[in-house]
């Protein structure tokens, strides 16, 4: 039996949302371990001057604990 672990966490990207997907698991992995899988719970854009300015999202990250 696995147990899992699920923390919620924000990112932003001027480029896209998958970019900010992936900045935040690659943030996140540089403390969390056995990442299993990122649910997007939310997305947002900011606009400046009538144009995407940003991407953000906000994810839950699930992770393996234990063994």
């Amino acid at each position: 039996m696995a147990v899992m672990k699920t923390i919620e966490v924000m990112s932003e990207s001027s480029k896209s949302f998958e970019d900010a997907i992936q900045a935040a698991v690659t943030r996140t992995a540089k403390t969390v371990k056995n990442i299993k899988s990122a649910n997007v719970k939310n997305m947002k854009t900011s606009i400046k001057d009538n144009k995407i300015d940003k991407f953000r999202v906000n994810l839950k990250i699930t992770f393996e604990v234990g063994a």
